[in-house]
Formats: structure tokens, C-alpha cells, sequence
């Protein structure tokens, strides 16, 4: 009995030793680290950016999109009523700006001649009234040498007087010009209100404008084609609501999860190749582009074709060459090349 239990211990061992031996051969078959993963898009969320009905869809799922294109339109009758409305508020302001400038114009003007004939007046009123001053002391020596008669005296008196009184009035007019001045600011301070009035309207329909450009979803500026569609016509966008993602057809990539045993091999930029299960003979250059910073549980839905552990580090590898041809969902293996291996930041 003891040797027949001897006999199976040693048969139990023989076949352990064995597997594991298959395993390691397998393992290390003299292929790069290779891992499963699945061709996957960088996608693009067009979202609406104002709130408004969505009155048509141009691209539906699948459709290929050229770049910059027009993909849905929104309800715009609201914000074009309220652009119509300030552009006439900016018609009106403009007329009112017009005519006021025109009043500024003509007041200045006419205050300016007014201004120059009163100082002139003024000029004069004064000279005769020196000259009626002279003319009176020079009657009054005159009368009090018996020259001149009582007569003439007073009329030299008269015509002082009257000439001062001129100055006087002149003098008035003068002031009464001068003060005129300050209409000419009351309203050249009502024009600089208009252009502010102005200033604000004209922002305010700019900034309508803009927000009416967006009532126009767009694609970006590359090619791309429809992925997922959200919203169909009738449907009510919100500000931030997905409209449809798009994918670019250049842009793909693969993840893959990483056992903690392998990662230290990978570094950022590290060429690798990609072999879809759909051409198991044919490679696809790519890179590592990320490798994250913190290990994860291993997810489930994917399985490396190493012993699964317990913790993984997500890569994203970057398809370089051939992205065309790989259709998003397309599985195969990443193999990590050696010799070609970058400086991870």
C-alpha cells in the first residue's frame, strides 16, 4: 500500500511538472508581450449650445460627413424675430444720431457767426463811443471858451450817452452769444449719449448673431461619419444636449490592460503592431500613446492572453497606418515590440 501510494504521488507530480512546463513554453513562445484588445474611435459629441426645437437632421447613422458641414438645424424663429427687432431699435437709433449731428453742426456754425459779429458790433459800439466822448470834452472846452453855443453842447451829450448806452447793449448781445455755448454742449453731450446708445445696440445684435449662428449644428473641420444619432426633428435641444457623436475615420485606436508584471517594458511612444483577428496574417503599425498612471482591476469583458492577476495599467495604443481599413469594434492583438521604445514623460 505504501509503495502504491508512493507510486501515485510520483504520478501526480510527473503530470504537474508538465502542465506547468506547457504553461511557461506557451507563455514564452519567443513572441513580443501580445494582448487583446478591440479597435475603438475617438468620438465626437456635437452638442447644441442653445435651446431650440430641432426642425431637421441631415445626417443619420452610418452617413459620412464632410468636414465643417451643416448637420442639424434648430428652430430659429425666435431669435431672428428679436435680431429684426434690434436691427430696426439700431435703424431708428441711426436716424436719431443723424439728425442730431446735423443740429450740432449747424448750431456750432450759427453760434460761431453769431459769436464774430457780436465781438465786432462790439468793437464798433466802443470806438464811437470814445469818438462821442472826445467830441463831448472838446464842445464842453469849446462852451466854456464861448466857441460853441448850449445847443451843440447838448447834443454832444446826447450822442455820448446814446453811444455808451450802445456799449452797453452790445456788451449784452456778447454775453448773450457767449452763453449759447453751453446748448452747443447739452448737445454734443445728447450726440455722444446717441453713439453710446448706438454702441450698445450694435453689440447686442452682434452677440444675437452670434447666438444665432448656433442654431446651425456643425461638424468639425475634418471628415467623419455618423456614430450615434440623439436627437431626431421635433425633439427639444437643451443647451449641452448631445445632438449625434461623430467619429473620425483617421483617428483610432486600441486598449489594451496591461498585467502589472509586464508594464514595466512599456514606455510612451513605444512602437507596437496590431493583428485584427479579421487578417491574421497581415500587422498594423501603431504607438503607445497613454499609459496610465494608476493600476485598475482587470475589466471584465477583456482577457490578455497572459495568466489574468488581479491589477492592470490601461495603454491606449494609437493606430498609425491603415486606420481606414479597421472598423471600430474590430478585435485582435497588440504586440509590444522591443528596441523601440520611447521616453515616457
Amino acid at each position: 500500500m505504501a509503495a502504491e501510494k508512493r507510486i501515485r504521488i510520483v504520478a501526480i507530480a510527473t503530470v504537474v511538472a508538465a502542465v506547468a512546463g506547457a504553461a511557461w513554453y506557451l507563455r514564452h513562445d519567443g513572441d513580443p508581450p501580445h494582448f487583446t484588445g478591440f479597435v475603438e474611435g475617438e468620438e465626437r459629441v456635437i452638442r447644441s449650445e442653445v435651446l431650440g426645437r430641432v426642425r431637421e437632421v441631415k445626417y443619420v447613422e452610418g452617413d459620412e460627413v464632410p468636414a465643417d458641414a451643416e448637420i442639424a438645424f434648430l428652430d430659429d424663429r425666435d431669435i431672428a424675430a428679436r435680431m429684426n427687432s434690434k436691427e430696426q431699435e439700431l435703424a431708428v437709433v441711426d436716424a436719431q444720431l443723424k439728425t442730431q449731428q446735423e443740429r450740432v453742426t449747424l448750431v456750432e456754425a450759427t453760434w460761431q457767426r453769431d459769436l464774430q459779429a457780436r465781438e465786432a458790433e462790439l468793437v464798433q459800439t466802443q470806438a464811437a463811443a470814445e469818438l462821442a466822448r472826445r467830441t463831448l470834452e472838446r464842445n464842453q472846452q469849446l462852451f466854456k471858451k464861448g466857441s460853441s453855443t448850449a445847443q451843440e453842447l447838448d447834443e454832444s451829450l446826447a450822442r455820448r450817452d446814446e453811444a455808451e448806452s450802445g456799449v452797453e447793449r452790445a456788451k449784452a448781445l456778447l454775453e448773450h452769444a457767449r452763453q449759447k455755448e453751453r446748448e452747443i454742449v447739452v448737445a454734443g453731450n445728447e450726440l455722444e449719449a446717441l453713439r453710446r446708445q448706438r454702441e450698445l445696440a450694435a453689440a447686442q445684435l452682434d452677440e444675437l448673431r452670434v447666438t444665432h449662428g448656433k442654431y446651425v449644428i456643425r461638424a468639425p473641420s475634418t471628415p467623419t461619419f455618423v456614430e450615434t444619432q440623439f436627437l431626431w426633428p421635433g425633439e427639444l435641444a437643451q443647451p449641452g444636449t448631445p445632438v449625434v457623436a461623430l467619429l473620425d475615420p483617421l483617428d483610432k485606436y486600441v486598449q489594451v490592460y496591461v498585467p502589472v508584471a509586464e508594464f514595466g517594458q512599456l514606455r510612451i511612444g513605444q512602437r507596437v503592431s496590431l493583428e485584427p483577428d479579421s487578417e491574421p496574417d497581415r500587422r498594423y503599425p501603431g504607438e503607445i500613446s497613454f499609459i496610465a498612471d494608476q493600476a485598475s482591476f482587470t475589466p471584465e469583458k477583456i482577457e490578455t492572453r497572459s495568466d489574468r492577476v488581479t491589477q492592470v495599467y490601461r495603454v491606449k495604443v494609437r493606430i498609425l497606418e491603415g486606420v481606414e481599413r479597421l472598423k471600430p469594434g474590430t478585435e485582435g492583438n497588440v504586440y509590444f515590440e522591443a528596441g523601440h521604445n520611447g521616453d515616457r514623460p
